[in-house]
């Protein structure tokens, strides 16, 4: 969509989605996809307190700021829609998602330090060349098979799972991610027609919130299996009722 006078001065961005520019301010250009990134930081942030209240590995503590990090990285990218900014929101989605492959296949990982140093240097060098050229359609395909890499390892700790409430966070994941999915391809495939609609629906903005449940759900699950391979008797206990989150016993020895 062309953009109007802003702050930001002319798009750079390789992408932009179905929603007017500058309409509710000068200094963001897509207002619900930008402030739609809010819950996000909001659910990583409830997620890292718990780690670090109960003293989960340093892996989980990352593993929240990164999806803290990709929020706001992508709150600068919708309010400037500005090439470095989208730099901003891409490339920590891909260390997003080196850091789940090593979460989910790291304990039966028998040479330690390979596989961090590995996708460390792998992350490093994805920066470095997607800042200097404009990646579109292989950034996406580079990104799902990252995805995918990391889906049949989600299924083997679901089906060994058997804890009700933790089969039930991987379904929540499961089913965010699939309407987070719909609005996101509904959002691009028929911009045209909802571009005349009265209502935008703001699909893309909608795709955030989804991912920011779909991101807390993940973690939370992946929590509750590491607890279980630990010995941490993990149990799903719910705020208020509701919200979902991980409680652990470590043994005194630990």
């Amino acid at each position: 969509m062309a953009d109007m006078s802003s702050f930001w001065g002319p798009v750079t961005s390789t992408t932009e989605w179905c929603e007017k520019n500058y309409v509710y301010s000068s200094y963001i250009a897509e207002f619900f996809n930008t402030m739609s990134n809010v819950p996000s930081i909001i659910l990583a942030l409830i997620g890292l307190i718990n780690s670090l209240r109960q003293r989960f590995e340093k892996r989980f503590s990352i593993l929240h700021i990164s999806n803290m990090i990709l929020a706001i990285g992508s709150m600068l990218f919708h309010a400037t829609l500005q090439n470095v900014q989208q730099q901003s929101d891409e490339t920590p989605m891909v260390w997003e998602m080196l850091l789940y492959i090593y979460i989910l296949y790291s304990p039966d990982w028998h040479y330690r330090s390979t596989m961090p140093t590995f996708l460390f240097l792998y992350g490093a060098v994805f920066a470095i060349v997607h800042s200097q050229f404009r990646f579109v359609l292989g950034f996406k395909v580079h990104y799902v098979i990252l995805c995918l890499i990391c889906t049949p390892r989600m299924y083997k700790y679901y089906i060994y799972t058997e804890d009700v409430a933790a089969r039930r966070l991987a379904k929540l994941y499961v089913g965010t991610l699939f309407l987070g999915s719909i609005c996101w391809l509904c959002d691009r495939l028929f911009c045209k027609k909802i571009s005349h609609w009265y209502f935008n629906p703001q699909g893309h903005a909608l795709w955030h919130v989804f991912m920011g449940f779909n991101s807390y759900f993940a973690n939370t699950f992946l929590m509750f299996c590491r607890a279980q391979q630990r010995g941490w008797a993990p149990r799903v206990v719910y705020f208020l009722g509701f919200f979902p989150y991980v409680k652990i016993q470590k043994p005194k020895t630990q």
